[in-house]
């Protein structure tokens, strides 16, 4: 999987689950499912393809992908590899050769990349609003290139008090507080700040007084890794609503995570290193 492993990512839920918070009771309100984009999919296993004759633009392609993240897993920087130029037989090769993995983004409208089953593999497109492709590329690092700088981009940096009044606000004045406190040197910190939201006391009005003060943005991640897991970026540097849901797709954990992005939606350095030797030896069945 993409991120953690299973067991710390079993350490990060108990974070967000944490002592002192009081569980959420059947009169608290809950936020809203995340509406996810039509367009991203999910996991799905690669489906080799059994003959690389007469895709040769394909088998370079995968011969550029691997070199790129083997460099990548030595600790180089993240690199880009085009496939702008490849006819529809060689981009479908490459597509059967890397498959869908666990995780899929959305960044604004023109946007959408989906990890392969190679942990830290990422086929990224940009469409034009009638649906026309105008770029295509894998992106070989822990998040698909630029997409976090561009998101960063458009986020004001601290959180700001709505300019209307909201009726029954409780404890989202604190809390806007707080993370206004921890946004500064958010990427000198070992670990994320975590506001678990499942396990405060809470009202319609603290929902809705939170999201204003956040705003939104148009950063959307999906992780299916371990259970169902579903980031949205918010309108403030660094701010992050991470909601977990179990299998009937219901709302389990909902947290505020202050950080440069949740762990959960990364591919770790491990994770690459595996994604290189897998990839070598599947590269290797076609020399």
């Amino acid at each position: 999987m993409a991120g953690p492993h299973r067991a710390e990512l079993e350490a990060l839920l108990g974070a967000l689950t944490g002592p002192g918070s009081q569980p959420e009771g059947p009169d608290d309100a809950k936020l809203d499912y995340m509406v996810m984009p039509e367009e991203m999919r999910v996991f799905s296993m690669a489906s080799i393809p059994s003959d690389a004759s007469g895709h040769e633009g394909g088998m370079a392609a995968g011969e550029a992908i691997l070199s790129a993240l083997t460099r990548v897993a030595a600790g180089g920087k993240e690199e880009s590899v085009d496939l702008s130029g490849l006819g529809a037989g060689d981009l479908g090769f490459v597509d059967q050769l890397l498959g869908e993995g666990e995780v899929s983004v959305v960044l604004g409208a023109e946007y959408q990349a989906q990890e392969s089953v190679l942990a830290g593999v990422w086929r990224v497109r940009q469409t034009s609003s009638d649906g026309t492709r105008l770029s295509d590329r894998v992106d070989i690092g822990a998040f698909p290139a630029g997409f976090l700088g561009a998101t960063l981009a458009r986020a004001k940096p601290e959180a700001t008090l709505p300019e209307q009044a909201i009726e029954g606000v409780f404890n989202a004045p604190a809390l806007i507080a707080e993370i206004n406190d921890h946004i500064p040197g958010t990427a000198l910190r070992d670990g994320p700040h975590v506001i678990n939201l499942s396990l405060l006391p809470h009202t319609e009005g603290d929902l809705t007084f939170l999201e204003s003060a956040l705003g939104q943005g148009d950063l959307i991640i999906l992780s299916r890794g371990y259970g169902n897991c579903r980031i949205r970026s918010t309108g403030t540097r660094h701010c992050w609503w991470v909601r977990y849901f179990n299998s009937q797709d219901t709302l389990i954990l909902n947290a505020i995570e202050i950080s440069p992005l949740p762990e959960v939606a990364q591919a770790a350095p491990e994770d690459l290193a595996d994604s290189a030797e897998r990839l070598a030896e599947i590269m290797d069945t076609y020399r």
